[in-house]
C-alpha cells in the first residue's frame, strides 16, 4: 500500500498530498513525529531508549536514530502520531502523557533523497527494561540504553566510545561512537539528552 503524506509550502501552508516516494524525492516540506523515551533509574542515572535502524532502510540504514519516529500519513493529527510508539516499541501510549518540547525543522540530504520536514518532539517518560520491548524488527535492528551524562561525553567529542546496554545485539553490552549516529547539523542527540535530563529533573517549558 502506498504511503500518502501532506504537503506543504515554505510557509507551512497545506497544499496536497503525495506519495513518500514523491514527497522524498521532489524535496517538499512534510510532517513527522518524533518521541524520546526517558527514564530516571534507581541510582539517580538518566537514560534514553535509542533504536538502531534496519540495514534496508531507504535513509540512513544501520545508524543510531531517535527512539521513536515515523511521517504522519495524510490527514492524521499530531495526536495519531502516537501509533508510531506502539508499532514500533510496542509501547502503548496515551497522548496526553507525552511531553511537548517544541517543533524541529531539519533539511536532509541522502543519495537522490530530499527530506525536508518539520517535526513535532515529544518526550515519554517509561523505565521499562529494554528486554521488555517488543519492537518492530523490520524495522529496528535492535535498542540500547544511552546513559544521558556519558552519552553528552561521546556526542561533544569528550570520548571516542561508549559502552552501553543493549537488546537485538549479539551481546548484551556492546561499544558505540559518534559516527554510529545519524548526522545532524544542530546536535539534535545531544539536544535531546540535555532536554532528558533537565525534563527528569523537573523542569517544565522545554523546547528543542
Amino acid at each position: 500500500m502506498t504511503e500518502m503524506f501532506d504537503i506543504y509550502d515554505d510557509a507551512m501552508r497545506h497544499i496536497g498530498t503525495k506519495s513518500r516516494a514523491d514527497v522524498h524525492r521532489d524535496g517538499d516540506w512534510h510532517r513527522t513525529f518524533h518521541c524520546w523515551v526517558i527514564y530516571r533509574d534507581d541510582d539517580g542515572q538518566d537514560w534514553v531508549v535509542i533504536q538502531k535502524r534496519v540495514p534496508d532502510k531507504d535513509i540512513y540504514p544501520n545508524c543510531l536514530d531517535i527512539s521513536s519516529a515515523g511521517h504522519y500519513e495524510a490527514g492524521e493529527t499530531v495526536a495519531d502520531g502516537v501509533r508510531e510508539i506502539e508499532e514500533e516499541l510496542g509501547l502503548v501510549v496515551i497522548f496526553d502523557d507525552l511531553i511537548p518540547v517544541g517543533q524541529r525543522v531539519n533539511v536532509a540530504h541522502y543519495d537522490n533523497i530530499l527530506d525536508r520536514q518539520v517535526s513535532d518532539v515529544f518526550l515519554y517518560i517509561c523505565n521499562q527494561p529494554l528486554r521488555d520491548y517488543a519492537y518492530q524488527t523490520s524495522e529496528i535492528a535492535g535498542l540500547i540504553a544511552l546513559n544521558a551524562e556519558k552519552g553528552l561525553q561521546l556526542l561533544t567529542g569528550e570520548i571516542d566510545t561508549l559502552t552501553v546496554p543493549a537488546v537485538g545485539f549479539d551481546t548484551p553490552i556492546i561499544t558505540i561512537a559518534r559516527d554510529d549516529f545519524i548526522p545532524t547539523q544542530d546536535n539534535y542527540f545531544a539536544k535531546a539528552l540535555v532536554l532528558a535530563k533537565r525534563c527528569l529533573d523537573g523542569e517544565k517549558y522545554l523546547f528543542v
